[in-house]
């Protein structure tokens, strides 16, 4: 029996490395494969559209470099911010040209790499539960994930498979809805969860505005608000373990990143409202430097004093470069110019033609749908900036797709 190779398999297998290096959680190791990867499937052209993505984050870029000079920075911090604010760029880049490479098996190749994260990820949920007893909310997401953008954009392309064209059996269907749905639900991610009913709705259609989507999605914030009122009426503990430990998180959720005083002295406030404290101590340390650091930001290098030494993964630092907010992290690198090129990249998934191809306005959908998570998304997870994200490879690889396909 011979086993044939595929004539793309290199193309296959860097799109493949390239999605899951990331779930390792190593930014040099992250960076180093994505520039390989790009290295090695060049393209000889690109669309305006992906060129019209890309050039608002070198603008941000380039404002962080020419304010930087007038500060004296460590080169490390120099060097360190440049791959991360150049990591959305390199991942679009890197989605649209393995796309132009595997375009024939293009959402397969999506679904096989989610389905095999997602095999992963369950076998280490039960490695966490039966090795190191992780049996609370908190001590399992330590040791399994804190969330998947990319396994939520494969969950919500198996359930419309045949938008895309993947069409698959009943029995087949139920099979990888089951594995990575599993997989996606049991990181308890509370964003993950908005990011799914996000883009649900998107490829429904509720997300372009009418009287029915209005009423559609009306209809369910009234059912949010409502569920999130009986959950705080439950008044559930802050250290509890189980689904009571999960509905806690809900209950804080709302204003954890919106706070605008806390308590540094209270560590119940402190730590349940961190990322609100991030935010506060940045506008407060740019702005108390005049309009030009407002307008401008404090370019390559600069940080943030948190006046205290914090946890931070398995870090205890006090001062940081890196925030969790994609909009705060432009505020400091590039000012208020930086954050009105940073709206125009979100605003851009919602600028999608009508096409006679389903396929091509199930994409455009999908893009509509990223674009509304994207504000919450950047707000609590950095959006195309996190360091773990590789949303930037997925939609890089659409934007490909689309335009081929046309």
């Amino acid at each position: 029996m011979k086993i044939k190779i595929p004539h793309n398999f290199l193309y296959q297998f860097l799109f493949f490395l390239s999605i899951v290096i990331p779930y390792l959680d190593i930014f040099e190791l992250t960076i180093s494969v994505w520039s390989f990867a790009l290295l090695l499937s060049i393209s000889r052209n690109y669309s305006l559209s992906l060129i019209k993505l890309i050039i608002p984050y070198i603008l941000i870029l380039g404002i962080a470099i020419f304010v930087g000079f007038s500060y004296d920075y460590k080169p490390y911090f120099i060097i360190r911010d440049i791959t991360y604010l150049l990591k959305p760029v390199i991942g679009f880049l890197l989605g649209y040209q393995l796309c132009k490479r595997n375009f024939q098996n293009a959402f397969k190749l999506i679904v096989s790499t989610g389905v095999f994260i997602a095999v992963c990820h369950i076998f280490v949920i039960l490695t966490a539960i039966f090795v190191y007893r992780a049996f609370t909310v908190a001590d399992l997401r330590l040791h399994s994930g804190y969330f998947s953008d990319y396994e939520i954009y494969t969950v919500v392309l198996i359930l419309f498979h045949k938008q895309f064209q993947l069409n698959y059996s009943r029995k087949k269907f139920f099979i990888l809805l089951s594995i990575v749905g599993f997989s996606a639900f049991m990181y308890l991610a509370r964003t993950n969860f908005i990011q799914f009913i996000i883009l649900v709705l998107g490829l429904k259609g509720f997300l372009v505005l009418n009287k029915k989507s209005v009423a559609i999605i009306g209809s369910i914030l009234l059912v949010a608000i409502s569920s999130y009122f009986v959950i705080v009426s439950t008044n559930p503990r802050r250290n509890a373990e189980g689904v009571e430990g999960f509905f806690y998180k809900i209950k804080v959720a709302p204003m954890e990143p919106f706070k605008t005083k806390i308590n540094r002295e209270d560590y119940k406030d402190f730590n349940d409202n961190y990322r609100s404290y991030e935010n506060i101590m940045t506008i407060r340390q740019v702005s108390r430097d005049g309009v030009v650091p407002v307008l401008l930001g404090k370019g390559l290098g600069s940080q943030i004093d948190l006046k205290q030494e914090v946890y931070l993964g398995d870090m205890k630092l006090r001062f940081i470069s890196i925030l969790h907010n994609g909009f705060m992290i432009v505020f400091l690198k590039s000012g208020l110019l930086g954050i009105s090129f940073y709206l125009f990249t979100i605003f851009y998934f919602f600028n999608n033609v009508k096409s006679e191809k389903e396929i091509i306005n199930s994409i455009n959908l999908l893009f509509i749908g990223t674009g509304v998570f994207l504000f919450i998304s950047n707000w609590v997870f950095l959006g195309f900036y996190n360091l773990t994200e590789t949303k930037s490879i997925l939609i890089g690889f659409l934007i490909a797709y689309r335009e081929k396909y046309k």
